[in-house]
């Protein structure tokens, strides 16, 4: 294993900047809000840590690039920022996301939520879900694993026209994996930053995809035209588990990150770290590190005390007795399914300890 670790002083210069500007805005942000941060560079800090490098195909090793420190954030002249106009984060489900219309539409009310608190202040609206042949984006089944795929680049064309005007960003969410190209095996997701779309998949992060039973597979793909999308009907769809629902909402806020703007973090363990495979996705927590926290706030404009305070209700919005997984089946009746988070225990405690620092009474560390 390897540990990428910078120093106290590299670590807050990215996070604060050598800019006289950018240092100036800084000292002007909360008290407590200086305090969380600069814990970027306190090395006996325990909110934060290093990146691990756990193998090769880790995607530091494997895909580098230049970090992007606060400053290059905020210089980016390419970056979007929501403005009174476009101010609202659209999420189009394409296909189901659960066995049933119930579960389905749970599903992605829970995502909503979840997304509201992460990125506090501003407003995330729902599209009407549409199936796959709404798309009419080109399909197939994968050499490796026998399971269908859509293709992204098609579906990113769908959500262009589909953008609403007051969208900051459409994002595309499906329980079916995706493929960008005929010569890739898949992608987790793909997202136009120039379009504000993307579309992202959960299929992988099912318990059993990676299974020899997994339910998925596809014989043989019978194809009477191009516009034959009947092999979708009733397409095998996983259970929504504690599991499934924690790494759908990395993989969807990790994404909308990037159409804000936020690179792949290379400074400390962060959300925005890039990721090649499952067991790396797993490793990335849920929190943003203070420097890729820093850019949205910058970019959004939320309290950070009233961003943690939200998703902490968030993860308490269901009683203490939730089951483990959401039912394989369940009635179409107007029902509340119990919300399955055991799996964000850990980050609400990480949480807490944020909030007990950002509350904390006293001057703040100072950060020169």
């Amino acid at each position: 294993m390897q540990v990428v670790r910078h120093s106290a002083q590299t670590l807050k210069t990215a996070l604060i900047s050598k800019n006289p500007a950018l240092v100036s805005q800084y000292e002007k942000l909360d008290a407590g809000e200086q305090r969380l941060m600069n814990e970027a560079f306190r090395p006996a800090s325990d909110l934060y840590g290093p990146i691990t490098l756990h193998s090769p195909s880790d995607w530091i090793t494997s895909h580098p690039e230049a970090p992007q420190d606060f400053e290059g954030f905020f210089n980016d002249p390419y970056r979007k920022t929501p403005s009174p106009e476009k101010c609202s984060i659209y999420i189009q489900a394409i296909g189901a996301l659960g066995n049933t219309r119930v579960i389905s539409e749970e599903y992605i009310k829970w995502l909503k939520g979840y997304c509201e608190a992460f990125f506090y202040g501003l407003k995330v609206k729902l599209l009407e879900p549409v199936s796959v042949s709404a798309t009419r984006c080109s399909f197939r089944v994968n050499d490796h694993t026998q399971n269908l795929q859509i293709h992204a680049g098609h579906i990113l064309n769908f959500l262009k026209k589909k953008r609403p005007e007051d969208a900051f960003c459409v994002v595309g969410i499906t329980m079916i994996d995706l493929y960008p190209r005929d010569s890739w095996n898949f992608v987790f997701g793909q997202a136009s930053l120039t379009d504000g779309v993307g579309i992202f998949s959960f299929a992988r992060y099912g318990r059993d995809f990676y299974t020899s039973h997994y339910e998925g597979k596809v014989k043989k793909l019978h194809k009477k035209s191009s516009n034959d999308y009947s092999i979708f009907d009733n397409y095998y769809v996983p259970e929504i588990t504690s599991v499934l629902l924690l790494r759908s909402c990395k993989t969807l806020t990790h994404e909308i990150g990037h159409i804000f703007g936020l690179r792949h973090c290379q400074w400390l363990a962060c959300l925005m770290q890039g990721s090649n495979h499952l067991e790396e996705a797993d490793r990335r927590p849920l929190n943003l590190c203070p420097i890729c926290l820093r850019k949205l706030q910058c970019a959004v404009g939320f309290s950070i005390v009233e961003r943690y305070k939200a998703l902490v209700r968030w993860i308490d919005g269901e009683s203490a007795d939730t089951p483990r997984a959401t039912p394989k089946h369940s009635r179409e009746s107007n029902v509340n399914l119990p919300k399955p988070v055991e799996a964000f225990a850990e980050w609400k405690e990480w949480i807490t300890k944020c909030l007990a620092v950002l509350q904390k009474q006293g001057p703040s560390s100072r950060s020169n």
